[in-house]
């Protein structure tokens, strides 16, 4: 690998190598041949019926709680549409994903940040907030290997964070993009299935399992819910793309997302493993939770490295990373997103002395 190459830790997004691109097209042949009329058709709001029934069966909920949309940041645009108005109060993760902070900023929502944990959000924290007379609308949780820190959601608070939204009436929006990508420890039920009364709105995606580019999202809740953002999505463009979806469908029922996931689970579980022990290895006193799945791994540096210094000399020996400070309203000045799934392990170890010769030059 020659110095000119930029090694990127920045994407979250899987690397061509790990895409099923074979059985893609030939999902898309499949999919042109058993419904040629309802794929080039405008279809309808709620997506392409045959995978609105697939999820549907994945999650064991009606049809009528499913909407199918253009990627999981249009689900999450619907439900924050819908709920959130300005002024509204909304519950976050400290930190959390970059684009739902400027989404709820956009719809004019006063962000309340809670503190995220190695077991997830702090649960305590969140309830004398909402002893305190806060009232949100909703709060955002992303509950598996969570966007940018890593981190999975442990089942008490699972269980404590349905408590709370039944207690003080929010709903909590489960986004939870990542959840087949876990390579490693015991997986958690999710607060879709656990909730006994109506508080979850669950949203997903195909991206991290099939590929970013079929943009193929979903949301899942009450049906009344579902059925008024559908009709505003009627409004907003009739229907989402049934080409993609189609495509998406075929992959799925065939089994095709099976062997992906197993794929790509094997080679982010790998290249996390590698991240992690060049980490340790090349930077003294940086400091991680390692994850369990998903694509990404937080870091904090230590407290004579600013992150924004860093940045910049990482950019200049051809390494891109993400800094803390983009995924929280104020702090992570010593923070660092390094996303795992674009990158190949033999790439891995270079780009961390990269990385560690950036902070060594920053330290001076």
């Amino acid at each position: 690998m020659t110095a000119e190459q930029l090694i990127s830790f920045a994407r979250g997004a899987p690397s061509l190598d790990i895409v099923d691109v074979e059985g893609l097209k030939a999902a898309a042949v499949r999919a042109f041949d058993a419904d040629p009329g309802g794929i080039t058709a405008y279809g309808t709001s709620v997506g392409y019926p045959p995978l609105r029934k697939w999820i549907a069966d994945k999650h064991g909920v009606s049809v009528n709680q499913v909407l199918v949309t253009n990627g999981s940041l249009q689900a999450d645009a619907f439900l924050f549409d819908y709920l959130v108005g300005p002024g509204d109060a909304v519950v976050v993760e400290r930190p959390t994903y970059d684009r739902t902070l400027l989404n709820l900023r956009n719809r004019g929502g006063e962000i309340h940040a809670v503190t995220l944990q190695p077991d997830g959000i702090d649960t305590d924290e969140l309830r004398k907030l909402l002893e305190s007379g806060v009232r949100p609308k909703l709060a955002h949780i992303i509950p598996n290997y969570q966007n940018p820190a890593g981190v999975t959601l442990s089942m008490a608070k699972r269980e404590a964070l349905l408590q709370l939204a039944t207690e003080y009436e929010f709903t909590i929006f489960e986004d939870d993009p990542y959840v087949d990508i876990r390579f490693r420890g015991e997986a958690q039920p999710s607060m879709l299935s656990l909730d006994e009364t109506g508080v979850v709105v669950h949203a997903s995606s195909f991206t991290k399992t099939v590929c970013p580019g079929v943009r193929v999202g979903y949301l899942v809740g009450p049906a009344p819910l579902i059925g008024d953002i559908a009709k505003r999505a009627t409004n907003l463009y009739i229907s989402p793309g049934m080409v993609a979806q189609a495509i998406v469908h075929q992959f799925c029922v065939s089994g095709d997302i099976d062997r992906s996931i197993e794929t790509v689970k094997a080679a982010l579980g790998e290249r996390a493993g590698v991240l992690a022990a060049a980490l340790r290895e090349h930077i003294p006193g940086v400091r991680f939770t390692e994850p369990d799945g998903g694509y990404f791994l937080w870091i904090e540096l230590p407290d004579d490295v600013r992150a924004d210094d860093v940045f910049t000399a990482a950019a200049e020996r051809g390494v891109a990373v993400v800094k803390g400070s983009d995924f929280l309203l104020e702090g992570g000045e010593h923070a660092l997103r390094l996303a795992f799934s674009a990158v190949t392990v033999d790439q891995i170890e270079e780009g961390v002395r990269r990385l560690a010769a950036a902070v060594q030059a920053v330290r001076g």
